[in-house]
């Protein structure tokens, strides 16, 4: 191989490699793009990337290119917290790989010196050697960014700026640690080039495992921050649902409160009966009027204007029904609590409780006149469905777990866990949740299976 096929095939070799960087990039934030003009923003990230890395110097393109990722974030649709860790976890792991590969490069080369008698067998063994080098880091860079890839979308992160410093302290430690191992690579003593491998053959095994540490590092910490971030999601959870545990008990005692009330109504209504043939009798008849209006009264404080067949959701229900009527929402009910035994209250209750006050949220954000709750259930042999249609106005995004992403921003761990705690309680029961989407319908579906009594 002459010089100038050498030169030629070394520049397409590194342009082509480039260009694999640079799509690699893109595939690792590829599915954390939304759907809405996905490829448009893949080709911007792209073209970015190749043309900030043909004008940029490498130490400075990973900052320069940070900071462009970074501006045009809104523009993606990403937070720029995200932006910011996957730039960093892709050098990192672009960075690390590299070093991985530089020691076994090294110890290759040192088969094939260099000899001035056959210089055109020293060029192709060069170009050989640099060929299977970018290829063998190519194949490992796409290997440690996939396994970081499914990692974040296996249980998303809460990137508060704590956690985002927690995270990012490794890679950004690697990165240096590759731009200083960069820089002492090469050095020219007394005009001969010397390499850091020949000076310290120690580090060929140093080095390495130094990148290997850095990457394994970032893996983990990512690990370790998904677990506390479940850990405080399961605490918050088991919060909120202490909350309705005390709420519906205090249902139960409303309930049993109202029909006390009632056992006395009927208790008391002989007294009243009497009292109203006395008055007819002797002819006071406005007197009777307002001795009725006064019952009448009376009888409106406790009056459960929905029935379900069951004292806890009928409390429910009706309280929503209320909130319903202030808020201008039409409220529907086909719903017919399964016979007793089968479910039980709490586990009911938690779900009613939880379905309507994600309704009644979600109707708030719809224009009035549209807004609209229905509940039903259905009942077929040893399965209980129940079904909740409300109105709704935006997008949804589903997490990893199959469930929406709340919007809130205050107190973001005791948000968005409503579904995931009805999704809980169908699962005592062998059921399962489902949503699904119409346009401006929100319906939600639980299914349950009597569980068997032994």
């Amino acid at each position: 191989m002459s010089e100038a096929v050498f030169q030629i095939f070394s520049n397409a070799l590194f342009g082509g490699a480039e260009l694999i960087y640079a799509m690699l990039f893109v595939a690792f934030v590829r599915p954390f793009l939304p759907g809405r003009g996905r490829w448009i923003k893949l080709a911007s990230v792209l073209a970015v990337y190749l043309i900030l890395n043909s004008v940029c110097p490498y130490g400075s393109f990973i900052l320069i290119l940070t900071l462009v990722m970074l501006a045009v974030a809104k523009c993606l649709g990403l937070p720029k917290s995200l932006v910011f860790l996957l730039t960093l976890l892709y050098f990192n792991a672009r960075i690390s790989g590299g070093l991985l590969v530089q020691s076994p490069y090294f110890i290759m080369e040192q088969f094939f010196p260099q000899s001035s008698a056959m210089p055109e067998r020293f060029l192709f063994y060069s170009s050989l050697l640099t060929m299977l080098l970018l290829l063998s880091h190519v194949v490992l860079l796409a290997v440690m960014l996939y396994a970081i890839q499914q990692r974040l979308r296996k249980q998303r992160l809460t990137l508060r700026r704590r956690e985002l410093c927690y995270i990012s302290l490794i890679p950004t430690a690697g990165i240096l640690f590759g731009q200083l191992i960069a820089r002492l690579l090469f050095e020219v003593k007394d005009g001969v080039l010397l390499q850091l491998y020949e000076r310290h053959p120690a580090f060929l095994a140093v080095v390495p495992a130094l990148a290997l540490l850095f990457y394994a590092g970032t893996y983990l910490t990512i690990v370790f921050q998904q677990g506390m971030a479940a850990l405080q999601e399961e605490q918050s959870s088991r919060y909120v649902e202490q909350q309705q545990t005390q709420a519906i008990r205090a249902r139960i005692h409303e309930a049993e409160q109202f029909y006390a009330h009632i056992r006395e109504l009927k208790h008391e209504m002989r007294g009243h009966m009497t009292n109203i043939k006395s008055l007819a009798r002797n002819g006071e008849y406005d007197s009777l009027v307002d001795y009725i209006v006064k019952m009448d009264e009376n009888k409106s404080d406790f009056e459960l204007t929905l029935q379900t067949g069951n004292p806890v959701t009928d409390v429910i229900v009706n309280d929503i029904r209320r909130r319903s009527l202030d808020l201008g929402i039409r409220f529907q009910l086909d719903f017919h609590y399964p016979e007793l035994g089968a479910y039980d209250t709490f586990d009911m209750g938690i779900i009613l409780q939880n379905l309507l006050q994600n309704a009644v949220e979600a109707c708030e954000k719809v224009n009035e006149g549209a807004r609209f709750i229905e509940l039903s259930s259905k009942r077929k042999g040893r399965f209980f469905l129940i079904e909740v249609k409300n109105s709704f106005s935006g997008e949804v995004v589903f997490g990893p777990d199959g469930l929406p992403v709340t919007s809130k921003k205050e107190d973001v761990f005791l948000h968005g866990i409503g579904l995931a705690n009805v999704r809980r309680e169908a699962e005592k029961y062998m059921g399962e949740l489902e949503l699904n989407i119409q346009p401006q319908e929100f319906v939600v579906t639980v299914l349950l299976q009597e569980r068997s009594v032994l």
